[in-house]
């Protein structure tokens, strides 16, 4: 028996009079968060500019030079008023026009699942911290690795679900597929990331990140849809 609830999604896509070719999500998240700087929702930090930890329910991304913001539950709500069009956004030192903005809006259902649903990573998983990092270097053998990785996964599935009051009902199950490690960066800092594709009993609405950084485009996921 499924054991989901429906939670607030909404999609925008925006496109811009030129491509996002050499930014990065972060340089959108900045760009809005301008914009928006009495709204913590778009950027995570308090008026004094502490970070608030918590799971973030406005999300960035860059995909094939678009910008993509995602929100979920009440960052969706949040997102679903606003309106970028032909809005100037300054990302490093120039200035992009929005030309286009498409909006998807409505419930998905989130939460365990009987079957297994695969995922592919559209943007590198930022799995490893300091600690759990010393660790995956100490292990030689792949399958000891996946089985880390894979408790790592549980645990974003799980802090994700805390973020938007979703209480896990049973264990999760998670299997990987052509996971590769892949060098990227965070705060000029480089990083070992992760692709490829991974299957959990949960359900997951696209766009969604999990893992580190999930704000700033990291661990964007997508289901793999089959005939």
């Amino acid at each position: 028996m499924n054991r989901q609830q429906s939670i607030e999604h909404c999609i925008v896509k925006l496109v811009f009079d030129r491509p996002l070719q050499e930014f990065k999500a972060k340089d959108l998240r900045g760009a809005i968060a301008n914009l928006y700087k009495d709204n913590n929702l778009f950027h995570q930090h308090t008026a004094d500019r502490k970070f608030i930890y918590r799971y973030p329910l406005i999300q960035y991304k860059i995909i094939q030079g678009n910008g993509i913001i995602v929100g979920l539950g009440e960052g969706a709500l949040t997102l679903a008023k606003t309106n970028f069009l032909n809005k100037n956004l300054y990302l490093g030192k120039e200035c992009y026009l929005v030309r286009e903005q498409e909006m998807a809006v409505g419930k998905r259902p989130i939460g365990v699942v009987d079957e297994i649903i695969d995922y592919y990573l559209l943007t590198p998983w930022l799995a490893l911290n300091e600690k759990n990092s010393r660790r995956y270097y100490r292990i030689g053998n792949q399958k000891q690795k996946e089985g880390l990785l894979g408790k790592i996964l549980i645990a974003n599935i799980i802090s994700l679900s805390k973020g938007v009051r979703y209480t896990i009902p049973a264990q999760l199950s998670v299997r990987f597929n052509s996971l590769k490690e892949t060098t990227t960066g965070l705060k000029n800092t480089p990083m070992i990331g992760f692709t490829g594709a991974f299957s959990v009993n949960f359900d997951l609405p696209d766009y969604l990140g999990v893992g580190k950084s999930v704000s700033r485009g990291f661990g964007t996921i997508k289901k793999i849809y089959r005939d």
